[in-house]
């Protein structure tokens, strides 16, 4: 994975270029070589003695250093590397690297490089949702640079949402998928995220609350771990996983055609398939192709309702084709244990994550979630977590099941079960 490889850390001036210590630390934990430079608004951050201390090398600061550019500095230092981080990813490096500038040594460098640059972006709530930003993400992305984060939560000046720079752990297995490495590298992964919309006419829908969050923060955790992630995913509010093969559906019938084209028979397999959307059960059976009109006096309109399918035990009973590890969500309001192990049973699938999505928790549409994870070895109750925090979790354990020898198949006992 990480091991002999040479990072070189550019610090950008946001305030979580606080955590890069821990972030410097940890890199050399999994056995690589980091190098950082640091702007000008870093030093007001994080003392360059700090990360001199935790990396074990001399710290960049200034493009027109007579010894290190009589050598020039930058062009070495930007060729020297195997992978450049950049983190935090402030919205004005975003935009000199979008925009081709190079007036300070960190800017400089990113232009004359031939290496991979991994970006985790870190700014205000606000800056990241501006017009400018997400155009130059769109360019750099575009230009092959690859982004890790950011994470949604509480921001240094008080506000809330996404911007938070991803957490070291996070930026380090990131960095080792992009050089090839991380636990999951060669695996092929599907997901399924965010609600689905049935219509009733062509202005009206049936939907549930989900926001999506949860299942894009998974299809990045095994993104970064190293697999190939097929995201298929209904009308979410959350912002699409960068990186990933991306879906975009709108009704239960139309997600299962798409889990379908993207896990034939005759390949190219899947290793696991994680169906983490909330899928509406029910549908309009014969939804009007012209708005329903409000008449005077006269009754609702009655509603007549069909099945969906049922795509995590379509899947789950495949006799070809169907991934070795399958893992559905159970969303519950009571009895949350003992319904989810039902289902586990009833649809075939290995594993169930479960959770309790009663108005009191706060967790269908919120930031957090508190999870069962329902196994056919038992079940295993998670703290409550960030999305994000639950989602590494999980990839984690997905990891660990294919690292465990003659465990592919585990559950398979069950998935006879009616």
């Amino acid at each position: 994975m990480l091991h002999a490889k040479r990072i070189l850390l550019v610090v950008g001036g946001g305030i979580a270029a606080y955590k890069t210590p821990e972030l410097v630390r940890q890199f050399r934990k999994r056995g690589a070589a980091v190098t950082c430079v640091m702007t000008r608004a870093a030093e007001e951050f994080v003392a360059p003695l700090a990360l001199g201390s935790v990396s074990g090398a001399k710290v960049y600061r200034e493009l027109f250093d007579l010894t290190d550019e009589a050598e020039m500095g930058h062009i070495q230092l930007s060729r020297s590397a195997d992978l450049v981080v950049v983190a935090p990813a402030t919205a004005d490096l975003m935009a000199k690297m979008a925009n081709g500038h190079a007036d300070d040594l960190a800017s400089t460098l990113l232009m004359a490089t031939d290496k991979r640059v991994l970006i985790a972006p870190a700014m205000n709530v606000r800056m990241w949702e501006h017009p400018a930003t997400r155009r130059n993400l769109r360019t750099l992305e575009k230009d092959g640079v690859l982004v890790v984060g950011p994470d949604e939560g509480d921001m240094a000046c008080g506000e809330y949402g996404p911007g938070r720079m991803s957490e070291p752990p996070a930026i380090v297995e990131a960095a080792a998928a992009a050089l090839g490495g991380g636990p999951l590298a060669g695996r092929r992964i599907l997901v399924t995220s965010g609600p689905t919309h049935e219509p009733i006419d062509p202005v009206r829908y049936i939907a549930n609350r989900s926001s999506g969050a949860q299942g894009t923060a998974l299809a990045n955790a095994l993104r970064d771990l190293g697999a190939e992630v097929i995201f298929v995913t209904g009308p979410a509010d959350a912002p699409r996983p960068q990186g990933v093969q991306v879906v975009e559906v709108e009704s239960a019938r139309e997600m299962l055609a798409a889990v379908e084209a993207a896990l034939p028979p005759q390949g190219p397999a899947a290793d696991a398939a994680v169906f983490a959307a909330a899928v509406a059960d029910w549908r309009v059976a014969s939804a009007s192709t012209s708005k329903i009109k409000k008449q005077a006096g006269a009754p609702a309109p009655a509603l007549e309702f069909a099945e969906n399918p049922d795509i995590l035990k379509t899947v789950s009973r495949w006799s070809e084709g169907r991934p070795p590890l399958v893992i559905g969500f159970a969303a519950e309001t009571d009895d949350v244990e003992a319904h989810a192990s039902a289902k586990r049973l009833r649809k075939g699938c290995d594993w169930i994550v479960a959770n309790d999505v009663s108005p009191a928790t706060g967790i269908m549409g919120g930031t957090e979630n508190a999870v069962i994870l329902i196994t056919a070895e038992g079940a295993e109750p998670w703290p409550r977590l960030t999305k994000t925090e639950t989602a590494q979790r999980l990839a984690r354990r997905i990891a660990d099941h294919f690292a465990g020898p003659g465990r592919e198949d585990r559950g398979a006992e069950d998935r006879g079960a009616a």
